[in-house]
């Protein structure tokens, strides 16, 4: 049985809060599903979350806007390097056109036979907006944002992840995390989890030997973690007793995220991987389901820090 079900989010450290929530809100026409605050360490940093508009799985793209003094990201090798989300066939041209139009640089491209849209988040952090004929999912509609049936973002299709040595990445994808391997050419490797709803839960593996090691920590500009789907905790505990026993002993115990429950480990290829859940209450756990995404929210162990913390946050508008 696959202890995986697909993507759960895709997490990023941006800069600046008002450009990173007009990308994914103005530009890209996705909602804003939570607004919190980073749950770790001592400052004071927002944790946004986008998708659609009820939040539904593999539609998550969350950011760290870290637009601190001396606190940047660099991108290279062994490390995540593509955000790569699913539209509908024959929406490219909208999108390179809208996005050139708002001042994104934006312009078709193609590989393991797919039609593409290259863009950047206005941190650097690399997108592709993916034709996908086989994403059986609705499209996340905004028409206050000018997107519709035939245009709009469906969600997540995948991640790109550049190594040194794409052997390191094989076993672990296909024994370990049990992805299927897709496609294996000049353009790379392709892993999918195998879905009902059609292709889009891909993992594109490419060799980069001449980029410098890109960074690990949380600062901006770069991909944070690709988190997979285990649907529950028991499929979260028996993924981390599989990945374990093949010697991966790198994976942090259990972490309350409020929302959902996760686990971590540095894949071999560099890359930062996360086991997540999502609990019963999902995003209605500390707002009304009709209105998820639309105040900021501490969790319980923040309350006393609130002020401390609002005071800190870069001033935006909604």
């Amino acid at each position: 049985m696959a202890l995986v079900s697909g993507y759960h989010h895709l997490t990023m450290s941006t800069h600046g809060a008002q450009e990173d929530y007009d990308f994914f809100t103005r530009a890209l026409g996705l909602y804003s599903v939570k607004r919190t605050v980073l749950f770790d360490g001592t400052l004071p940093v927002y944790h946004l979350y986008y998708g659609s508009r009820n939040g539904d799985a593999s539609t998550i793209l969350t950011t760290f806007p870290f637009k601190k003094p001396g606190i940047y990201g660099r991108r290279g090798t062994n490390q995540s390097r593509t955000i790569m989300l699913s539209i509908p066939q024959g929406a490219a041209d909208f999108w390179v056109d809208r996005l050139n139009g708002l001042g994104i640089a934006a312009q078709k491209s193609s590989r393991f036979g797919l039609t593409r849209v290259m863009l950047a988040h206005p941190c650097g952090i690399l997108f592709e907006l993916v034709e996908n004929r086989d994403d059986r999912r609705a499209p996340i509609v905004n028409t206050a944002q000018g997107t519709s049936e035939q245009t709009a973002i469906k969600g997540i299709y995948g991640a790109s992840i550049a190594v040194m040595d794409a052997t390191t990445m094989d076993e672990f994808m296909d024994i370990g995390m049990q992805f299927q391997r897709a496609a294996k050419s000049e353009e790379g490797l392709m892993f999918t989890v195998p879905e009902d709803n059609g292709l889009h839960s891909v993992v594109e593996i490419a060799v980069d030997r001449d980029s410098p090691q890109g960074t690990w920590t949380l600062a901006g500009g770069t991909i944070h973690h690709l988190a997979f789907n285990t649907v529950n905790e028991d499929n979260q505990y028996a993924l981390k007793a599989r990945l374990e026993g093949m010697g991966y002993t790198d994976i942090s115990e259990q972490k309350d995220r409020n929302y959902f429950k996760s686990m971590y480990m540095r894949s071999p290829g560099g890359a930062l991987f996360e086991l997540a859940w999502t609990v019963p209450e999902g995003w209605a756990k500390d707002e009304p389901p009709g209105a998820i995404g639309e105040s900021l929210v501490f969790p319980p162990w923040f309350e006393d820090r609130r002020q401390e913390m609002v005071d800190g946050l870069e001033p935006m508008t909604f």
